[in-house]
C-alpha cells in the first residue's frame, strides 16, 4: 500500500525524538544515581576499615583515626542526602519518560487505525472494480451466445 500517508507522521516523528531524549536523560540519571551509590559504598567500606580503633596504637594515631571516621561520616552523611536527590531525580525522568512513551503510543494507535481503515477503503475499491469487471464479462459472454 504505497500509496498511504499518514496526515500526523510528523507529529509521531516528534514524539519518539522527544522519547528518545527522555530515554538518554533517564539513562544519565541512573548513571549518576549508581556513581554516589558506588561513592556511597566506598565510604562505608573505609569507614568498617578504620572503626576498629586497635589498643597498639599511639595516642596521636588514634587521634588521626578518629578525625579520618569523624571527616568519612560528614562525607557519608554528605553522600546519602546527594543519593536521596539523585533517586529523587530518577524518578522524575522515569515518569518523564512513561509520560512521553505514552504520547508515542498514542500517535501510533491512531497511525495503525487510519491505516487499517485505508487497507478496507482499498479492499471494497478493489472488489468493487472486480464485481464490475466480472459483469461485463459476464455480459459480454452472454451477448456472444
Amino acid at each position: 500500500m504505497e500509496n498511504y500517508k499518514f496526515r500526523l507522521q510528523k507529529l509521531l516523528d516528534i514524539r519518539l525524538d522527544r522519547e528518545d531524549d527522555s530515554k538518554r536523560n533517564f539513562k544519565e540519571a541512573q548513571r549518576e544515581k549508581a556513581s554516589v551509590e558506588e561513592k556511597l559504598s566506598d565510604l562505608k567500606d573505609n569507614y568498617k576499615k578504620y572503626s576498629n580503633v586497635g589498643m597498639k596504637k599511639t595516642t596521636i594515631e588514634k587521634k588521626l583515626t578518629q578525625n579520618y571516621l569523624n571527616a568519612l561520616n560528614i562525607n557519608i552523611n554528605n553522600t546519602t542526602e546527594e543519593l536521596d536527590i539523585k533517586r529523587k531525580f530518577l524518578e522524575e525522568k522515569r515518569e518523564d519518560l512513561k509520560q512521553k512513551q505514552i504520547d508515542r503510543k498514542t500517535v501510533e494507535v491512531l497511525k495503525e487505525r487510519n491505516y487499517k481503515t485505508f487497507v478496507h477503503e482499498q479492499n471494497v475499491l478493489e472488489q468493487k472494480a472486480n464485481d464490475e469487471f466480472a459483469l461485463y464479462s459476464f455480459i459480454r459472454k452472454r451477448e456472444r451466445r
